[in-house]
């Protein structure tokens, strides 16, 4: 299948918005004026999370889910991401940066995820919506219960104050049902978009219809039916689950008419843990003002740096550095556990528009690594993907090299 260029478009879109979050100064006119600090705050962690069940999904197959050992060889690489994400996260809490670092919720949620690539995705769907309903119960349950209690963090990644997995992993499982749908068909941006509508319209609704209703001595409730940026309520997470799709939506069509003015965005997206994890080592060397007393200026450098440094990383090297090393590792995880599942790339040249990750293997002898036929890229190297910001593979390097990077449209 091909390359699905509007994913990481989205993706990048996630990043910077979380730049946004983290740097953007609100007081600014510009700002005040656009509300723009609340569009991105809350939904862009809400959108990384739910493009990590996108990708879940085409690592295993996409519209056509791998099954055996193909299926236990994807589930094992992305337990071995998991697994991998959650010191990386530790390391980037260590920098003791005001940013609440989302990595260890996601390596948890991730793995989660991990074990339910074989559930069908009708069930996908009501799990997502249960999880919607039931975890912002249990997680205002557990905040009632321990106001003033700093939680271990296993638990705290679980129902704490911040990514809480009982009530995030609803977006993953709502981007692992969207990432088994026909993305790069013609009508899959306006299908996302006609749900993306409804949903954000009930769930930001519901929220600012409760605040006007709802008494003041109803405070439980109240709490319950908050909408603001990671209140981790139910109309919240409705609202951000339609505000993802539309996002996927627009990005996809970017992606297919604006092809050569989304490179930078789709380039910051297949970078996304280094670019992600760049930010919070810059914050932690310039030192925690550039976050308490924010720049507009400033984050425009971030955004600009980032952009620039992912698309010529992108052109000239590939795989981003992290993506590189979970790449490496949690293949290298998935070969030894289940040899039977391993991915065998095309080595027929002039095959340049798939992406192994979501190929059904082909029976062959395997050329060494590093070889390059004529014509082909070397094998391990663009066209394979990465489950966290997974690469833009031939879309983007076609780009690149000057020619059309998602082939004849229909």
């Amino acid at each position: 299948m091909k390359r699905v260029v509007g994913a990481d478009v989205a993706r990048g879109l996630a990043v910077l918005g979380m730049f946004t979050a983290h740097l953007g100064d609100e007081r600014s006119v510009t700002f005040a004026s656009l509300r723009w600090m609340e569009v991105v705050d809350g939904r862009s962690a809400a959108l990384f999370a739910f493009l990590a069940g996108v990708s879940a999904a085409l690592l295993s197959g996409g519209p056509r889910p791998v099954t055996g050992a193909r299926l236990g060889h994807a589930r094992v690489r992305v337990l071995g991401r998991a697994v991998l994400l959650w010191p990386l996260g530790a390391v980037l809490i260590a920098l003791a940066t005001p940013v609440m670092v989302i990595l260890p919720g996601y390596a948890v949620m991730f793995g989660l995820t991990a074990l339910l690539l074989s559930v069908r995705t009708r069930w996908v769907l009501v799990g997502a919506a249960v999880v919607a309903l039931v975890g912002p119960v249990v997680v205002s349950l557990v905040r009632e219960a321990t106001p003033l209690t700093r939680l271990p963090q296993p638990v705290d990644v679980l129902v704490g104050d911040h990514y809480p997995a009982a009530v995030w992993m609803a977006y993953l499982l709502a981007g692992l049902a969207v990432g088994r749908t026909d993305l790069a068909g013609t009508r899959a941006p306006w299908r996302l978009l006609a749900w993306a509508v409804p949903l954000a319209t009930v769930g930001y609704g519901s929220g600012l219809l409760a605040r006007e209703v709802l008494p003041p001595d109803a405070w439980r409730t109240r709490a319950l039916m908050d909408v603001a940026p990671h209140a981790n309520t139910t109309p919240e997470v409705v609202g951000n689950v339609g505000v993802a799709l539309a996002v996927l939506g627009v990005s996809l069509l970017a992606a297919r008419h604006l092809r050569g003015l989304v490179v930078p965005l789709a380039a910051t997206g297949a970078l996304a843990l280094t670019a992600y994890s760049g930010h919070i080592v810059a914050i932690a060397v310039m030192g925690n003002a550039v976050v308490w007393q924010p720049s507009n200026a400033r984050l425009g450098v971030f955004i600009l740096v980032t952009a620039v440094v992912a698309t010529l990383w992108r052109r000239f090297v590939g795989r981003g550095p992290l993506e590189a090393g979970l790449h490496l590792a949690s293949t290298a995880f998935a070969d030894a556990l289940v040899p039977a599942g391993r991915r065998r790339p095309d080595p027929i040249p002039g095959v340049m528009g798939s992406d192994a990750d979501q190929q059904p293997a082909v029976e062959h002898r395997e050329p060494p690594v590093g070889s390059r036929t004529p014509g082909a890229p070397p094998v391990g190297d663009d066209l394979e993907g990465d489950v966290v910001g997974e690469g833009v593979g031939e879309g983007l390097a076609g780009e690149l090299r000057g020619r059309d990077p998602l082939g004849p449209q229909p």
